[in-house]
């Protein structure tokens, strides 16, 4: 989505716009890193100096009611967020942290068999894989 695209949704939804908001978005949706809130706030911090942490926040839960991010889970201490919404699975490194996205993958079997077992209306899922990732295994490969 464009600035906007983003500053309609917003808003559509009775939210107001503020260049803060429409920076952390331009932020999430020009990455695939899969960055936290503290991440998106020092990247931010040069450009919004009176910008706080909590707008970051504040502004990641706004964005996720209006369903332009996902909220990732992934194990750490810190929540990481996804602008693309699409429905996907993550890869998380247990040395560097860093988050992929994985494509591909046709997990609907899976869903079925859940949802068939539980008797449950499913609304969603996310899965997460966790591993090393090729450049920790190349680092610890050139150590030994």
């Amino acid at each position: 989505m464009d600035a906007k695209e983003v500053t309609a949704l917003l808003r559509e939804k009775g939210f107001k716009v503020t260049p803060q908001r429409l920076a952390i978005y331009n932020v999430l949706s020009n990455t695939t890193e899969h960055p936290s809130a503290e991440m998106i706030f020092s990247k931010l911090q040069e450009f919004y100096p009176t910008m706080s942490l909590a707008t970051v926040y504040k502004t990641i839960e706004i964005l996720k009611e209006i369903g332009l991010v996902q909220i990732l889970n992934v194990g750490e201490e810190s929540f990481r967020y996804d602008a693309n919404t699409d429905t996907h699975p993550h890869v998380r490194c247990l040395v560097c942290n860093r988050v992929d996205d994985i494509y591909g993958v046709d997990e609907s079997a899976y869903v079925n068999q859940i949802s068939e077992q539980t008797a449950y209306r499913l609304s969603g899922q996310q899965f997460y894989f966790y591993g090393v990732c090729p450049e920790c295994q190349s680092k610890a490969g050139k150590m030994h």
